[in-house]
């Protein structure tokens, strides 16, 4: 239970980021906003190129690896939580 915790965790930390990114997007103009909240590459291209922040390296990398991390725990919470409710029977039977 705690990892899927963690999960959430870095999933809101993860949303924050992507708020700034596409906040900054549909600031820039309503294309770029509907394309970085609709395309899932193109927030990464955009976050790298084209998006201006006095944080920005702080904001791109939270986003990134925030990311990475919510699916990799989310992930081993999956794995945990069906390992632990698999009725396996004991060999013999």
């Amino acid at each position: 239970m705690p990892l899927l915790l963690l999960a959430i965790l870095f999933s809101l930390v993860a949303l924050v980021c992507a708020a700034f990114l596409i906040v900054h997007a549909f600031r820039r103009s309503v294309g770029t906003g509907v394309m970085v909240l609709l395309i899932p590459c193109y927030v990464l291209f955009y976050a790298f190129s084209q998006f201006e922040h006095r944080r920005k390296g702080l904001i791109v990398a939270g986003f990134m690896s925030c990311t990475v991390l919510a699916a990799v725990f989310l992930g081993l919470s999956v794995h945990a939580v069906t390992a632990a409710t698999a009725h396996v029977p004991p060999p013999g039977f």
